[in-house]
């Protein structure tokens, strides 16, 4: 049998195969089970580049190396790291996926080097006086499997028998961003990956976290931190080629840079490509939990509350749902008081291929008020109005088959292509609405916004709802509950659906407190019950993006 016909085999059989989107979705290969034993290694918190990066920087390219073809090396991040499963995720791994890990002392370089030198070709040098050095340095590590090491690194480096292949000090000296980046593409792009491609931004300045660069260094990814900003003309420019050169329906991994450009720029350019956006600039050990498939016993199964065809009837009171979004991995999941109130979470979908083990934490961990929807937009973070119509059903084909894996009957929109929370608006237009309901026929409905927005609609029993209110994380519970309070009187038919989102670092004991604060009784119920119900009694106005809305760019 032809290697790649095992392999498709090998996929199908464990249930990570998805026929419907294998033309267009590149998927990691997966092993037959997780390993039995594998090396960990600890990191510092110190993820200055004047402190532990370099170190960090070369132990996470050696774990990008180490881990093609078989995940064998993991990296223990801090308790306090962004991505606040991390550690609870590495406990998963042990008890339910039977992983024994071997542990290093923190920042081992050189034991990691004596198991893993063979893994590498050599070794590239970055600039520590040029911190896009250490990006382009990631990008040569997966072309030449090479070790990225900073000076002082390289007596190490050469104890284990490693050799120079390349040497970035003193070559980008007063040279631009773009610059930098146009270098590394003239010299690497032609042999970097069309399925990744990795914009290491984030953290900028004298800090970064470089998570998911295991990640891109395993499947020969272009790295950058070019900015989507039309002040910078110059690298927008390179960032526009990089992104048309990808293969259609492709993943940009990581984040923009918090330095140059915002979220709803670097978003809205990804979308334009009609490309696939996974934002977490620090998710670690990708390279490892990627190639990771499910327990052969376990299947995703949601708590649903409703049939999909059932028909509630709604009282004329208040209904309140909350839903949290930006990842479940960096909210309230791991805080107390989660299970007190009905509550809705936005899964991340492509992490059903590209991090198996952290969904199958997040269904097996639930309690039975905790439900979950697919978003945001699509098959990834995408912006409805940014995706170019021509480009739209092939993606949201993709993104049906990952709901119907995951057992999503709820899609949640966001476009901050023309506003934010703050400006021009979050409103969709209605041709934009009518792809969604043509392309999601077995959705049971839709929600709309991150701040408040006004786009409203009912089709054939599916309705589209946005959020009346924002809960900002330094929102108090007196201050909040006299915001819902206003609303409340502001909105006197009934039934009144209150749909809120709930910034990911507020506790859920923070919601419930609000709720039992509020004068009028309400009632609290999971999203998949606020939607029948707001079928049933519609008494909000259809409404959609007028060409009169006002407009920001820069959201």
């Amino acid at each position: 049998m032809r290697a790649d016909r095992f392999l498709a085999l090998a996929l199908l059989l464990t249930g990570l195969l998805l026929p419907s989107i294998a033309r267009a979705q590149p998927i990691p290969p997966k092993v037959a089970h997780a390993p039995a034993t594998a090396t960990i290694i600890p990191l510092s918190d110190n993820w200055r580049m004047d402190g532990d990066v370099p170190v960090h920087a070369l132990l996470i390219s050696l774990q990008g190396l180490a881990n093609r073809g078989h995940p064998c090396l993991y990296l223990e991040y801090p308790k306090d790291w962004q991505w606040e499963i991390a550690r609870p995720l590495e406990g998963f791994l042990e008890k339910r996926h039977g992983v024994k890990f071997d542990r290093l002392a923190q920042d081992d370089a050189d034991a990691a080097l004596t198991r893993f030198s063979k893994c590498t070709k050599g070794y590239v040098v970055w600039d520590r006086k040029v911190r896009s050095s250490l990006i382009v340095a990631f990008t040569i590590a997966g072309v030449e499997d090479a070790l990225v090491v900073s000076e002082e690194l390289i007596p190490l480096a050469e104890k284990h028998g490693l050799k120079p292949l390349a040497d970035l000090r003193g070559r980008f000296s007063g040279q631009s961003e773009a610059e930098i980046y146009q270098w590394a593409y003239d010299h690497y792009w032609a042999r970097c990956s069309r399925d990744y491609y990795v914009l290491l931004g984030g953290h900028a300045g004298v800090e970064m976290q470089p998570g998911i660069a295991d990640f891109g260094v395993m499947e020969r990814a272009f790295f950058s931190d070019l900015s989507a900003n039309p002040k910078h003309p110059a690298e927008l420019a390179l960032e526009r080629k990089i992104l048309g050169g990808q293969n259609p329906h492709s993943i940009v991994v990581g984040w923009h840079s918090y330095g140059k450009d915002t979220e709803g720029q670097h978003t809205t350019l990804v979308g334009n490509y009609g490309l696939k956006m996974e934002g977490l600039h620090n998710l670690p050990n990708v390279s490892f939990t990627s190639q990771i498939p499910l327990t052969a016993d376990f299947k995703f199964t949601n708590n649903h509350h409703v049939a999909p065809d059932a028909k509630l009837h709604a009282e004329k009171k208040v209904y309140v749902c909350a839903v949290a979004t930006d990842s479940m991995g960096i909210g309230a999941w791991t805080k107390p008081g989660r299970g007190q109130i009905p509550y809705t979470w936005q899964v991340t979908m492509n992490w059903a291929w590209m991090n198996a083990p952290a969904l199958q934490y997040f269904y097996e961990d639930r309690t039975p008020n905790d439900y979950f929807i697919a978003g945001l937009g699509g098959p990834g973070y995408m912006y409805p109005k940014s995706i170019p119509a021509d480009k739209f059903p092939a993606l949201m084909k993709d993104a049906r088959s990952l709901m119907s894996q995951l057992d999503l009957r709820v899609m949640e929109l966001m476009d901050y292509s023309e506003g934010n929370r703050h400006v021009g608006n979050t409103d969709l237009p209605k041709e934009v609405v009518d792809r969604y309901y043509h392309e999601f026929p077995d959705a049971i409905g839709f929600i709309n916004g991150y701040g408040t927005a006004r786009t409203y609609d009912l089709r054939d029993g599916k309705p589209l709802i946005s959020y009346d209110y924002y809960l900002d994380v330094n929102r108090t519970v007196k201050d909040a509950a006299a915001d819902l309070e206003e609303l409340i009187q502001l909105n006197p038919a009934r039934p009144y659906f209150l749909l809120l989102h709930i910034r990911e670092r507020n506790p859920i004991e923070k919601v419930a407190a609000i709720f039992h604060s509020l004068s009028e009784p309400v009632e609290v119920v999971p999203l998949d019950v606020f939607l029948k119900l707001a079928a049933d009694a519609k008494t909000y106005p259809t409404h959609y993006q007028t060409p009169g809305d006002p407009v920001s760019r820069n959201p």
